[in-house]
């Protein structure tokens, strides 16, 4: 899922299993309109920081871009990223939302014009690009995240903090941990605490940075850490 701000309110987009996702007003849980991107569940979803844009990542390894007026419904599509070999993992707008991030399962790591779904193939021009968030788990500015023995399935989720002064990952083997960003040092500190009983699927950072929260994935729970 992912909320985003309106007048008069917010709107929740939450995707499904099915290629299918909604908007919702999250208020009331009411749903405003619904889509379908394809056949296959989508992984990844998330609005450009102006609102205006909505990117959906698929199984299907496409990333479908959607542009509205209004935010509540009447979704046009504006484009395709097609040039991912494998299912999209994770996706980021940049500050301006003019480009796009994307991760997926064969760890490939891709820019796109956020405005047409054209891709950006020199990513020597995406050096100095700053994304709004950063929930790939791949990029100069997270390397640092990897501890030696790590393969690339064993980091499920990733979160930067809205004051870009930290990253939060969660892993395979039950552990929430804590770096400060940017992470560029394969010899980086960190901090890690245990509070699942299995893998931990996703984590956010909530608006404030004070809190964190965790998504377990065999224990089915929900875990609220705080900041100190």
């Amino acid at each position: 899922w992912y909320q985003r701000r309106v007048r008069g309110g917010s709107v929740l987009a939450v995707a499904s299993t099915t290629g299918e996702w909604w908007v919702l007003d999250s208020n009331n849980g009411l749903i405003l309109s619904s889509y379908k991107s394809g056949p296959e569940q989508i992984d990844a979803i998330s609005y450009s920081p102006d609102g205006n844009c909505i990117a959906v990542g698929s199984h299907d390894n496409y990333v479908s871009l959607f542009e509205s007026s209004n935010l509540r419904a009447d979704y046009k599509p504006i484009g395709k990223c097609a040039g991912h070999s494998s299912f999209i993992t994770h996706l980021d707008f940049s500050d301006d939302g003019k480009v796009l991030q994307t991760t997926s399962g064969d760890y490939e790591h891709l820019f796109w014009d956020a405005t047409n779904g054209d891709q950006i193939t020199s990513t020597k021009d995406m050096r100095d690009v700053n994304m709004a968030t950063y929930t790939c788990t791949l990029g100069f500015p997270v390397c640092g995240i990897w501890p030696v023995g790590y393969d690339g399935t064993d980091i499920n989720s990733l979160s930067k903090s809205h004051n870009n002064k930290l990253l939060v990952t969660a892993d395979d083997f039950g552990l929430v941990n804590l770096f400060r960003y940017p992470c560029c040092d394969p010899a980086a500190e960190w901090s890690s605490f245990r509070g699942h009983s299995a893998h931990v699927t996703k984590v956010r950072f909530l608006r404030g940075d004070k809190e964190v929260f965790s998504l377990g994935g065999r224990d089915q729970s929900i875990i609220q850490w705080g900041i100190c």
